[in-house]
């Protein structure tokens, strides 16, 4: 019997993100370094062998593609640094275009927590679309952070002419345990003296989330509203504080829009690092000193190559010891909380935090820092659940922190 590969599916994974699956000659470490392999039926390598013969429709309907965290992780061990995660991105939209939202549901009717998954994230998708958040709360709520602000900054809802728009996310806009996050990158801006403003309630998703459930044509019009938005008022760069916000912004918005936004995206990271270096910022000595640790998130590092933005940082900030957990920068393991992994299976991202928490505390960290709100939301309920005394902060509380020490606040 002669296995004839097909090579449509390899075809479409070459043109839409440039991968070669026919690279892979399965050395297998794709799989041995993926956080969620040992939960798939098909792992990472396997997928790549399936997709190498054409054999897509046997992953579309099985939940291993559900359950990638979308980390890249598998990137950063492969020798020809094919990318798992286009693959998988792939095959969902195949999934949900072609057989959930077509009405073909039988595709995942053969495995419970697949179906019981794959609903979840359609109705994600729908709650986006409708009220343009995750959350499904009344969008005018968008900027709800700012009530607790000591001082409300100038301009802060749609200044025109500003050279600045900070884009905020939903994570920080919508969910109040993550507040803070915006609230301290908003203090740490007006106590350097640099204007901004946001696109308050005209801020929509950046489309992150519907672009990893299967529903990037969805999302277009969400990114052609965000764009025109930013556009409308004339800035010259936008920042944001969530890294899933930068990947899109960054790569995703130029390509689905099929031109260049006309301004510059940037990392909160990338501005305080440049507010540190012209001094624009001061810091007094910690009331609570201690060993500091960073988690790397994986739209920050291993998607957007920022890694030492965030250590000098740190570096700067005095009082404290910092100290590399076992697996950092390319190799950092996920917070759990990538690729709608928390829709589609939360006991699987508890699983995964806990893994990364865990060396948190094996370096006996009292402070674990990332720079990602979802990061900070999924290993604070780690850390929580562990009951590890370790406090978990973005990058932009801790400095605010270290600023206030300077003032006496």
């Amino acid at each position: 019997m002669t296995i004839a590969p097909a090579d449509d599916l390899a075809a479409e994974l070459r043109a839409a993100g440039g991968e070669n699956p026919s690279l892979c000659y399965q050395c297998q470490r794709c799989s041995s370094g993926c956080p969620t392999a040992s939960a798939m039926s098909i792992p990472p390598s396997r997928m790549m062998r399936l997709a190498q013969l054409g054999l897509g429709s046997r992953l579309v309907g099985d939940a291993s593609i559900w359950r990638c965290l979308g980390c890249d992780s598998c990137t950063a061990h492969c020798p020809y640094e094919v990318s798992v995660r286009q693959l998988v991105e792939l095959l969902r939209q195949k999934a949900m275009q072609e057989h959930y939202l077509a009405g073909r549901q039988e595709t995942f009717a053969g495995d419970e927590a697949l179906a019981k998954g794959v609903r979840a994230l359609g109705l994600l998708g729908g709650r986006v679309r409708q009220f343009r958040n995750v959350s499904g709360e009344d969008n005018a709520a968008r900027l709800a952070w700012t009530a607790n602000l000591a001082q409300q900054p100038a301009g802060l809802d749609r200044q025109a002419g500003a050279e600045t728009v900070y884009f905020v996310g939903c994570v920080s806009a919508m969910f109040p345990m993550s507040y803070g996050i915006p609230q301290s990158f908003v203090s740490l801006l007006q106590k350097a003296g640099r204007p901004f403003t946001t696109l308050g309630s005209s801020e929509w998703c950046c489309g992150f989330p519907l672009m990893m459930a299967g529903q990037l044509a969805q999302a277009r019009e969400l990114m052609a509203h965000n764009r025109d938005q930013v556009r409308t008022l004339g800035a010259r760069r936008l920042v944001m504080t969530c890294p899933s916000c930068y990947h899109m912004w960054k790569h995703v918005y130029p390509q689905e829009l099929g031109e260049p936004l006309g301004f510059e995206v940037l990392t909160a990271s990338q501005i305080v690092l440049d507010l540190l270096r012209a001094g624009r910022l001061r810091f007094g000595e910690p009331k609570r000193p201690g060993i500091v640790t960073y988690h790397d998130p994986c739209d920050l590092g291993r998607k957007g190559g920022q890694y030492e933005e965030p250590r000098e940082v740190l570096a700067r900030v005095p009082g404290f010891t910092f100290t590399e957990m076992q697996n950092s920068r390319e190799h950092a393991l996920c917070c759990g909380g990538g690729g709608d992994l928390e829709t589609f299976s939360p006991e699987l991202t508890a699983e995964v935090a806990a893994r990364r928490v865990a060396q948190a505390a094996a370096v006996q960290a009292g402070y674990l820092v990332s720079a990602c709100p979802q990061c900070v939301r999924t290993l604070t309920k780690a850390a929580r659940a562990k009951e590890l005394r370790v406090r978990v902060l973005d990058l932009v509380q801790f400095v605010d922190a270290a600023t206030q020490a300077a003032s006496g606040e």
